[in-house]
């Protein structure tokens, strides 16, 4: 009940402009990802405390899958109208029951789990106007998000 009412009451993002370097840097030095380094100066406008929490649960469950660390990888990718990151892993994958469900809350496949590292990453990447998408087959799964390159608060100043 406690992880429900501090998930039910999530803040609205204060977003700043981050540079994705120093950024996935920080990022780095609590988790292990490879990471190529590319956009290394290309600046997002997010709430770094909530985007780090949701690539933080992306990442770990990446790192639950089965796959070796080192073998975790972030791709960070600018389009015409969105910075595209994609986590990968080379675990299990997952069924089509579990990927079905693995966004929604309360839905867990480990036993102490909460079911809501996912489900948090994807309330905070929504409110943040992005997406995100997961893909998964044995050997492999991709979970991608989605983020605007200019958010309105931008666009007005």
């Amino acid at each position: 009940i406690r992880d429900y009412a501090r998930f039910a009451k999530l803040p609205a993002p204060r977003l700043e402009p981050q540079q994705w370097g120093r950024f996935l840097e920080q990022l780095r030095s609590q988790v292990e990802f490879a990471w190529n380094g590319q956009y290394d100066d290309g600046v997002v406008s997010i709430d770094a405390a909530q985007m780090e929490q949701s690539l933080l649960n992306l990442i770990k469950n990446a790192h639950e899958s089965g796959s070796p660390a080192n073998e975790v990888q972030l791709i960070l990718r600018r389009l015409p109208d969105q910075w595209r990151i994609d986590i990968l892993d080379r675990g299990n994958g997952m069924s089509d029951t579990v990927l079905a469900q693995a966004l929604l809350p309360f839905y867990s496949t480990k036993p102490a789990g909460s079911g809501l590292g996912l489900t948090l990453a994807q309330n905070f990447i929504l409110q943040h106007h992005g997406g995100i998408e997961v893909d998964s087959r044995p050997g492999r799964t991709c979970f991608t998000v989605l983020l605007p390159l200019h958010t309105n608060r931008q666009e007005n100043q």
